[in-house]
C-alpha cells in the first residue's frame, strides 16, 4: 500500500500568488504531517532553491514543482511539472516567455474595473505583488476586498474576474504541446492540475486528456482542494483509461483564503499508481 503517503504536490508562495514565503510553507507542511512536498508557483521557478533549502532544514522530502498556464479549447488550464531540473534552459526560457504578457493584461484589467466603479485597481493589486512579472487576478481580488467592494476573494471572482465578468481580460498562454515539452526536456513529469475546475464539456475534456497523453504527459491531480468525492473517483478512472499516474495536492495559497490546508487531503484511491512512485531519484 505504497500510495498511503501524505504528499502535497501543489501549493503557492509569495513568488507567485501565495501569501507565505517558501520557508513558511515548508514549516507549515512539516507541522501538518506532510511527508513529500512540492512548491508549484505559477509560471515561475524562482522559489525552488529556497524551497529545497527550507525542506532540507525541516527534514522534509522535496520535489521541484511549477504550475504552467495553458490555453486549451479557449480555456485556461494548468499543467503542473514535478521533479525537473529547475536550471534547465528550455524550461527557464519557456516560463520567461509565458510570464511576458501578464503586466499588459493586468493594466487592461485595471481599466476594465475602473469602468465599473473600482478605480486604482492596478495600483492596488501591485501592493500585493512580490514579483511584478506574476501579477494575477488573485492580487486584484485581494485589493478589491481591502477596498470594501466584496466580502472575500471568492466573491470578487464571481462578480468581477471570472470569464464574462467586467474585469476579466483573456490572455493567450502557452500551448499544451510546448508546456509538456518544456517539463519533459527538463527531466520532469507533466500533470494536469485540478481538471474538475475547468468546466469543459465531456468532449473537450476527453480531447484534453488525449492530446496531453500524446504529447508525453504522464499524470493528473486526482485528489486536490478543488475536487470532491465524485471527482476523485472520476479522475481515478481517467488514470486507468489513459495510463496516467495520480497526483495529490492542496493548491494551498493562504491560511485565510484556501479551502484546504497543506497536507489536509484524503488519500489517493487504491486503484491508482501515485506519481511519486516514479519520482524516486528526483526527490531531494
Amino acid at each position: 500500500m505504497t500510495h498511503i503517503l501524505n504528499a502535497d504536490l501543489h501549493c503557492h508562495s509569495i513568488v507567485s500568488d501565495g501569501t507565505l514565503t517558501p520557508e513558511e510553507l515548508a514549516q507549515r507542511a512539516k507541522a501538518n504531517g506532510v511527508e513529500l512536498w512540492a512548491l508549484t508557483d505559477h509560471d515561475e521557478i524562482g522559489g525552488q532553491e529556497r524551497a529545497i533549502a527550507a525542506a532540507r532544514e525541516a527534514g522534509l522530502r522535496y520535489v521541484t514543482g511549477v504550475e504552467i498556464s495553458v490555453t486549451f479549447a479557449g480555456t485556461t488550464v494548468h499543467i503542473v511539472g514535478l521533479g525537473f531540473d529547475h536550471t534547465h534552459p528550455t524550461l527557464v526560457a519557456g516560463l520567461r516567455q509565458t510570464r511576458g504578457g501578464r503586466e499588459e493584461r493586468a493594466r487592461d484589467m485595471g481599466k476594465e474595473l475602473a469602468r465599473v466603479g473600482i478605480p486604482g485597481a492596478f495600483e492596488g493589486a501591485m501592493k500585493y505583488v512580490d514579483n511584478p512579472e506574476l501579477i494575477s487576478r488573485t492580487h486584484f481580488a485581494r485589493y478589491i476586498v481591502e477596498a470594501g467592494f466584496c466580502p472575500d476573494t471568492n466573491a470578487v471572482f464571481r462578480k468581477y474576474l471570472a470569464e464574462g465578468k467586467p474585469g476579466f481580460v483573456p490572455h493567450r498562454w502557452a500551448t499544451l504541446r510546448d508546456t509538456v515539452a518544456w517539463i519533459t526536456a527538463a527531466g520532469g513529469v507533466a500533470v494536469i492540475a485540478h481538471p474538475g475546475r475547468y468546466g469543459l464539456t465531456a468532449n473537450e475534456e476527453y480531447a484534453l486528456f488525449t492530446e496531453f497523453k500524446a504529447h508525453g504527459g504522464q499524470g493528473v491531480e486526482v485528489v486536490t482542494g478543488a475536487h470532491g468525492q465524485a471527482d476523485y473517483l472520476k479522475y481515478a478512472g481517467f488514470c486507468q483509461e489513459f495510463g496516467l499516474l495520480a497526483s495529490r495536492g492542496s493548491d494551498f495559497h493562504s491560511p485565510t483564503e484556501s479551502r484546504t490546508d497543506l497536507g489536509r487531503l484524503p488519500d489517493l484511491p487504491g486503484s491508482v499508481t501515485p506519481v511519486w512512485e516514479r519520482l524516486g531519484d528526483r526527490i531531494h
